[in-house]
């Protein structure tokens, strides 16, 4: 005896023929809609879901969630095709043993587009995620709203919204743009904690460029208006750009463990075979003594870190300072760092922004933070000013102070200004403050200072070249030698560069059991 069922057909009545047919579901759904659709995708230079799921997850931990679900629209022919997953794939897995969650837009299907059974999958995975407190990895391939459900679709973005917004600073959320994403489907990955993309391939914009075409007359391509390139070094909506896929969820893999689960862990060790104590005289020589002459900041982080490993977060946008992921003595850190091959390391507009930001994750899930001071103050300028230098900078003066978190700053040379405050100072928070004997700590630098403070005596005087001279060596002797501060409690010791692996070791290890207590508050308002 069989039972009909309009959707399936007749359906066997005993178990066993049950199960087959459960089976034969189960892998029409994993194959996908047809061959020719997986074709299309691979023409293109982009792996389908299941294939990206597979990459980013230990092999054989992926557990999927409503597999079977379709779509109950009706209406433009949509009751006439009802594929399985819905056009996403849900569901968890392990990256080096530990939990993940993830999504993942199927683009052969309705072309990844969202639709409201799409978007409550979705919604059950971003729940079962913070549920779980566990990281959250979204590898979007999307058309945006599926535009036959209508206010469906864009209710169902409202969830998405509403759920990266609860689940900020409670569990590390990445998204991997990995096709095009447009509209406010490109919200979403703003939210996030992290935002990888490919070239060629992915693309983001709020209107793409046919609408920019007709409402301003500027002709532009997709990759030109919101490309992997121009996302990862002019606006910086992008942390990382890489050239294929493989590549870009290796590195998703990578980000994941130096990440905790959520804000209630600690990230994870690593074993390290970098001796703690390890002296690194190359420091004494790669910095000149000279504050005008630049040199590689990478270079002095690549000396302190465990094995010279380290992962650079926004590395080709806002230049003019670093922000990165490494391990001291196998514990994760990060690192804040002014550049002064760019800019003279001077803080601005977007250098502001992108330590802001970086704080605040690394506080959100307790990430000790080391800040390298080589900064001469702020990037003077009329653009600065009119853009909001003010606002901006505030960000990352508000980060610094409302991070509770371990905090090690370290003035290797310049700190000028009220970019020196605004670089974890000890005035704003810092638990500890070193400095190596080439540090100057300043309101400004001693020719300016002395342009200002002996402006009358140099203008009399009958040589006012040697008169100036002579004030700036006299300022500098006064009030920017290496031991000023120091002298004042404003610097906790003075050390040698090349011991300096070694004293952030040991400072961190003290500062480990760490606590303490915000004020009791709703949220605080940050400046915008």
């Amino acid at each position: 005896m069989t039972v009909v069922d309009e959707t399936q057909g007749e359906q066997p009545s005993d178990t066993r023929g049950r199960v087959a047919e459960l089976l034969a579901l189960r892998e029409q759904a994993r194959r996908g809609p047809s061959e020719r659709a997986t074709q299309t995708q691979h023409a293109k230079g982009k792996l389908t879901a299941r294939e990206r799921i597979e990459l980013l997850l230990d092999a054989g931990s992926f557990k999927e969630v409503e597999q079977l679900r379709r779509h109950r629209a009706t209406g433009f022919g949509l009751e006439a095709k009802k594929p399985y997953t819905d056009g996403v794939i849900t569901g968890w897995g392990t990256v080096e043993g530990r939990t993940v969650f993830v999504y993942a837009h199927d683009f052969r299907i309705f072309g990844g587009a969202l639709g409201e059974a799409h978007a409550t999958k979705i919604h059950k995975i971003m729940d079962m995620a913070i549920s779980a407190g566990a990281p959250l990895v979204s590898l979007n391939d999307g058309a945006g709203a599926r535009i036959q459900e209508g206010v469906s679709a864009l209710a169902g973005y409202g969830g998405i919204f509403q759920r990266n917004t609860r689940a900020s600073g409670v569990i590390p959320q990445i998204s991997v743009m990995l096709g095009p994403c447009a509209g406010g489907a490109a919200y979403s990955p703003a939210l996030t904690d992290f935002v990888f993309m490919v070239r060629e391939t992915s693309q983001m914009f709020i209107t793409g460029p046919d609408v920019v075409k007709a409402v301003t007359g500027e002709e532009i391509t997709q990759n030109g208006l919101g490309g992997a390139d121009v996302h990862a070094e002019t606006s910086g909506v992008a942390h990382f750009a890489y050239d294929d896929e493989e590549t870009c969820i290796a590195e998703v893999r990578y980000l994941i463990g130096m990440l905790p689960s959520n804000n209630r862990e600690n990230p994870p060790t690593a074993p390290s075979d970098d001796p703690a104590d390890r002296r690194s005289d190359v420091l004494l020589d790669l910095v000149p003594a000279d504050g005008n002459r630049p040199y590689d900041m990478h270079q002095v982080i690549e000396e302190l870190v465990d094995d010279g490993d380290y992962l650079e977060i926004h590395e080709r946008w806002a230049r003019n300072i670093i922000c990165a992921l490494a391990r001291l003595d196998g514990q994760v850190v990060g690192i804040v760092a002014n550049q002064p091959q760019a800019l003279a390391g001077v803080l601005d507009i977007e250098a502001s922004e992108k330590a802001a930001r970086f704080v605040q994750m690394c506080d959100a899930f307790n990430i000790p933070i080391i800040t390298l001071l080589d900064v001469p103050g702020f990037l003077p300028g009329v653009d600065q000013e009119h853009g909001g230098i003010i606002r901006h900078g505030a960000k990352l003066l508000y980060a610094y102070c409302n991070a509770t978190v371990p905090r090690i700053s370290l003035i290797l040379r310049k700190a000028y200004g009220g970019a020196y405050i605004v670089m974890d100072s000890q005035s704003i928070g810092a638990d500890l403050t070193y400095a190596w004997p080439t540090n100057e700590i300043a309101v400004m630098g001693a020719e300016g200072a002395a342009n200002v403070i002996f402006r009358r005596q140099i203008a009399e005087a009958e040589d006012p070249e040697a008169m100036r001279t002579r004030m700036v060596k006299e300022y500098k002797a006064e009030l920017m030698h290496p031991y000023y501060a120091a002298e004042r409690g404003l610097v906790d010791d003075v050390i040698d560069p090349a011991e300096t692996r070694e004293v952030l070791i040991a400072s961190l290890a003290m500062l480990r059991t760490k606590h303490a207590d915000l004020p009791s508050r709703k949220h605080g308002n940050p400046p915008q």
